[in-house]
C-alpha cells in the first residue's frame, strides 16, 4: 500500500466526524463521440436536408438559406441550447411569417430581421421569462400551428400542381379553379408519387418494413422522385443553387419602423413559443431513459432561449432563415437513440458538408418533390389528436378562433385573437356557476355547487344558504377546483351563524372529501381515509412533439415518494397534527395487533378505517407466523407478538390474508424444498397452511373441511390456499406463550380476516362456539368467511 499525504481536518469535520479532501483540481473533459450520438446525426441529417430546401422554397427565400439554417441551428442552438436532444432548424411553423416578411421587406432586411429577432430573444433570456411563454392556452398554440399548416398546404398545392402560390390564403382559394383547369401532368405525377412514398414507407409490414424504415420516408420519397424525374426526362423545374459566392447576407433593416417591430415581435413569438414547448416535449420523451447521457435532463428553458437567440443572430447574419425547434428532427434524434448533444451538433456539421460538395446531387431534385414534401408537413401540423383533446376540454371555439385568424388575417392577429378567446372562455367559465339546492327525505339540506365558486357567484350562494332553515343539517358539496376569498368568507361566515343557532353543516370537495369542519366539532381522532381519487387522477398522457407542460414543472421529475409527502405535509398534517402531538405525549396504545400480508394492494388504514394510534401492525410476505422455536433466522413476528400482547396488552389479534397473494402462488407452484434463499426458508412456514388444504381435499375424516367464503366456493386453488393459510396461522398464533396465556385468562380475541382486492370486500371469519373469548378454536368443524356489510350511508353521514 503506497503512503499518501494525510487528509487535512477541519474544526467543523472534528464535529460532525467527517474528514475533507484536499482541493483537487477539476478533471478535464475528454471530447467523446458516442456511437449512438454519431448514427442519430446521420438519421436527422437525412431528415433535415430535403425538409431545409423544402422550407426555404415555400418561403421564397434563397434555397441555400434554408441549409445555412439548418447547420447554425445544429452548431449554434444545439452547443448553447438548454434542450440537448432538441434539434433547431427551418421550421414549418416559421414559414408563414417568414415569407410574408421576405414579401413585404426583401431578403436581406429579412436577415436584419432575424438578428434582431435574436437579440429579443437573448433580451428576453435574460429576464428570465421562458416559462412565462408556457402559459399561453395549449389551444391557442395548437390553432396557431393548425393555421399555419393550412396556409402552407394551401400554398402549396399551387406548385404540386405546376403554378406559382399567391400571397395569402385567401388569394391562394381563388385562383385554385384557375389552377385546377390548367394543370401540369409532369409536376403532378412527381408530386402525388412524393406524397404515396411519404404515405406508405413507414407502413411497410414485416421484417422487410423494419429494415426499410432505417431510411427517413422523407429522404426516401424525394430520392425516388428525383430518380425518376431524371430517368423519364420529364420537363421540371429543378432546385438552382447560386454560388456561394453570390450569395446575399443580412443587410441594414429598410422599411416602417412600425412594421418592423411588428415583424420582429412576430418571428420572435413563433419562433420563441416552439422552441420552449418542442423542448418540454422532448423532455417528456426522455423522461423514462436510463442510458447515460452528458447532461440530458430536464430541459433549462432560460438557457434554450439564449441559444436559440444566438443561432438567429449567427443565422441572419450569414443569410440564413429564421431558427427554432423543430419537432420532426427532434423526435427522430430521440428515437434514433442519441444520448448528448453530441448529435445535434454533428448533424449541423453534415449538412455543412452537403452544401459544399453535394450541389450537383441536390440540384437534380425537382421543386414539385420539395413542395409535396412541404405541403404534407403543413397537413400534419393540423392534429386531430389536438383538436379531439381541445374538444375534450371545451375549448374548440379557441382552437377555431386561432385558426381562422391565423389564416384570413395572419400569425400575430390570429394568435391575439386566440388569447382573447381564451380568456372570454375563462370568464365565462368562471360566472358560469351551477348552485343546486334540495332536501332529502331525511330533512338534510344538500346545497351543490358545479364550476368555480367565485365572487361572481356569491349572491346566488349566499341566498340559497339563507334558505336553509335554523337548527337543520346542511351539507355544501362544492363540485370544482377554484374557491375564491370572497366565496371562502361567505361560506364561512354563514356556517359559524348556522352553527350559533343550533344547526349542523359540512362543506365537502367532490368524492365527499371534507372541506372543513363547523366550529366546536372536537377532531379527536382521524378520518376515514378517503383520497382514493388521487391514484385514479395522475394517469400520463402520451407523449407528442407538442405536449404543454404541466402546471407543476417539478412535478414530471419529482420522486412519487416525495410527492406524497409533499401532498401529505400540504393536505393531511394541518388535520392531524393535533392527534399526533396527543400521541406523542401520551404514547400508543393500540387496541389490537393487525398482522397481513405486505402486499402493496393491502392498505390498512383504508380497509379498516383507523388512524394514528388505532393499529400495532406486523406485515410480511404471506402474513405468516412461525411457531415458536422453528428455524426461520428471523424472531421478528414473535418479538411483535410478544410486545403487542405482554407491553402493549391488546385486546385483539387479527390475521388478514388476501387475494392473489404472492406467497401462496410460490407455495402452489414450487413448494420450497430447501433453504436456498431467505425468499424459500420464509415460506416453509406456509407448508402448514399447504398440508392443511391438501388433507381437507383428500376428504380424510377425520381432518377439518377446507374453509370456505359465505355464499360461494373459492375461486380457485390460490384462494384456498389464502384462506386455508388464515385459519393455519391463527392456530400458529395460539402456540405462542404470551397469546395462550392471555386467551386462557379471556382477555384477549383472536380473529381471522381475508381480503378481496378486485372485489374491494371483506370477509370475517366466524367465531368459534363454546369459546368464552370468541376466539377461533381449533373445535369449529368448517370455518367460513362471512361478508362484512356497510354501514348504511345516513350513519356515516351522521358520524362523519
Amino acid at each position: 500500500m503506497s503512503a499518501s499525504v494525510p487528509p487535512r481536518v477541519t474544526d467543523s469535520a472534528h464535529a460532525s466526524g467527517s474528514v475533507q479532501q484536499p482541493h483537487a483540481p477539476p478533471p478535464r473533459r475528454r471530447l467523446s463521440l458516442a456511437g449512438a450520438d454519431i448514427s442519430a446525426s446521420v438519421a436527422v441529417f437525412l431528415i433535415a436536408l430535403p425538409l431545409s430546401l423544402g422550407i426555404a422554397l415555400a418561403t421564397g427565400a434563397p434555397l441555400q438559406a434554408g441549409l445555412v439554417a439548418a447547420a447554425v441551428g445544429g452548431v449554434v442552438a444545439g452547443r448553447l441550447g438548454g434542450s440537448p436532444l432538441q434539434v433547431s432548424g427551418p421550421a414549418a411553423g416559421l414559414t408563414v411569417v417568414t415569407a410574408d416578411v421576405i414579401q413585404r421587406y426583401g431578403w436581406r432586411t429579412t436577415c436584419a430581421i432575424t438578428v434582431l429577432v435574436g437579440l429579443a430573444q437573448l433580451g428576453l433570456a435574460c429576464l428570465r421569462v421562458a416559462r412565462t411563454a408556457l402559459a399561453v392556452s395549449p389551444a391557442v398554440v395548437h390553432g396557431m400551428l393548425g393555421g399555419i399548416g393550412v396556409t402552407i398546404a394551401v400554398a402549396q398545392l399551387h406548385i404540386v400542381l405546376g403554378g406559382t402560390p399567391q400571397s395569402s390564403v385567401v388569394d391562394n382559394l381563388r385562383a385554385l379553379p384557375a389552377q385546377l383547369s390548367d394543370l401540369h401532368p409532369a409536376a403532378l405525377s412527381i408530386s402525388v408519387l412524393t406524397l404515396v412514398l411519404l404515405l406508405l414507407w413507414p407502413r411497410i409490414p414485416g421484417r422487410a418494413g423494419r429494415a426499410a424504415r432505417v431510411l427517413p420516408a422523407p429522404l426516401v420519397a424525394v430520392a425516388v422522385a428525383t430518380a425518376i424525374a431524371g430517368l423519364t426526362a420529364l420537363p421540371l423545374a429543378k432546385v438552382e443553387l447560386p454560388s456561394w459566392r453570390s450569395h446575399a447576407l443580412a443587410g441594414l433593416p429598410e422599411g416602417p419602423a412600425l412594421g418592423l417591430v411588428a415583424a420582429v415581435l412576430t418571428v420572435t413569438l413563433v419562433c420563441s413559443v416552439q422552441s420552449l414547448l418542442g423542448a418540454v416535449a422532448i423532455d417528456k420523451l426522455t423522461s423514462g431513459r436510463t442510458d447515460p447521457a452528458d447532461g440530458v435532463g430536464r430541459s433549462d428553458l432560460d438557457r434554450e432561449l439564449r441559444g436559440q437567440g444566438a443561432a438567429n443572430i449567427v443565422s441572419g447574419a450569414l443569410g440564413g432563415l429564421p431558427i427554432a425547434g423543430v419537432a420532426v428532427r427532434s423526435v427522430a434524434n430521440v428515437r434514433a437513440g442519441a444520448v448528448s448533444r453530441n448529435s445535434t451538433i454533428l448533424h449541423g456539421f453534415w449538412v455543412v458538408g452537403a452544401s459544399l460538395l453535394l450541389v450537383p446531387v441536390l440540384e437534380l431534385i425537382p421543386l414539385a418533390a420539395l413542395a409535396a414534401l412541404v405541403m404534407a408537413v403543413g397537413i400534419q401540423m393540423v392534429s386531430l389528436n389536438h383538436i379531439r383533446t381541445v374538444t375534450r376540454h371545451r375549448e374548440i371555439v379557441v382552437y377555431a378562433v386561432t385558426t381562422l385568424g391565423v389564416v384570413v388575417l395572419g400569425v400575430l392577429e390570429g394568435v391575439a385573437l386566440g388569447i382573447a378567446a381564451a380568456v372570454a372562455v375563462a370568464l365565462h367559465r368562471l360566472a358560469r356557476t351551477r348552485i343546486i339546492c334540495e332536501e332529502d327525505a331525511e330533512g338534510v339540506h344538500h346545497i351543490h355547487v358545479r364550476g368555480q365558486l367565485t365572487f361572481l357567484a356569491v349572491p346566488r350562494l349566499s341566498r340559497c344558504l339563507h334558505h336553509v332553515p335554523r337548527g337543520a343539517h346542511a351539507v355544501v358539496e362544492l363540485d370544482g377546483s377554484f374557491m375564491d376569498h370572497a366565496a371562502y368568507e361567505t361560506l364561512q361566515s354563514w356556517q359559524d351563524t348556522h352553527a350559533a343557532h343550533g344547526g349542523t353543516a359540512e362543506i365537502t370537495g367532490r368524492g365527499g372529501q371534507r372541506i372543513a369542519e363547523p366550529a366546536g366539532v372536537a377532531q379527536c381522532s382521524c378520518r376515514p381515509w378517503t383520497p382514493w381519487r388521487n391514484h385514479h387522477c395522475e394517469a400520463p398522457p402520451q407523449a407528442t412533439t407538442d405536449d404543454r407542460a404541466a402546471p407543476d414543472p417539478q412535478a414530471h421529475h419529482q420522486h412519487p415518494l416525495a410527492k406524497g409527502i409533499s401532498a401529505f405535509q400540504q393536505h393531511t398534517a394541518p388535520r392531524v397534527r393535533g392527534e399526533l402531538a396527543r400521541l406523542a405525549r401520551e404514547g400508543q396504545r393500540p387496541v389490537q395487533l393487525f398482522l397481513t400480508c405486505a402486499d402493496s394492494r393491502v392498505v390498512t388504514s383504508m380497509i379498516t378505517s383507523s388512524g394514528p394510534g388505532d393499529l400495532f401492525v406486523v406485515r410480511n410476505v404471506g402474513n405468516l407466523v412461525p411457531l415458536p422455536g422453528a428455524e426461520s433466522g428471523d424472531d421478528s413476528v414473535a418479538a411483535a407478538i410478544e410486545y403487542a400482547v405482554d407491553v402493549l396488552e391488546v385486546k385483539s389479534i387479527t390475521v388478514c390474508g388476501h387475494s392473489g397473494c404472492g406467497a401462496m402462488q410460490a407455495l402452489l407452484s414450487s413448494p420450497p424444498a430447501g433453504a436456498q434463499t431467505p425468499l424459500k426458508r420464509w415460506l416453509r412456514h406456509g407448508l402448514p397452511s399447504l398440508e392443511r388444504m391438501a388433507a381437507s381435499a383428500a376428504g380424510r375424516p377425520s381432518d377439518k373441511l377446507a374453509p370456505r367464503l359465505a355464499g360461494r366456493a373459492p375461486a380457485d386453488a390460490v384462494e384456498q390456499l389464502c384462506l386455508t393459510n388464515v385459519v393455519q396461522q391463527l392456530e400458529h398464533l395460539r402456540a405462542h406463550e404470551a397469546v395462550a396465556r392471555r386467551l386462557a385468562e379471556g382477555t384477549l380475541e383472536l380473529h381471522g380476516m381475508y381480503f378481496h382486492v378486485g372485489e374491494a370486500q371483506a370477509y370475517l371469519l366466524s367465531e368459534g362456539p363454546g369459546d368464552a373469548s370468541g376466539a377461533v378454536g381449533p373445535s369449529l368443524p368448517h370455518e367460513v368467511f362471512s361478508q362484512v356489510s356497510p354501514t348504511p350511508p345516513a350513519e356515516v353521514t351522521r358520524a362523519g
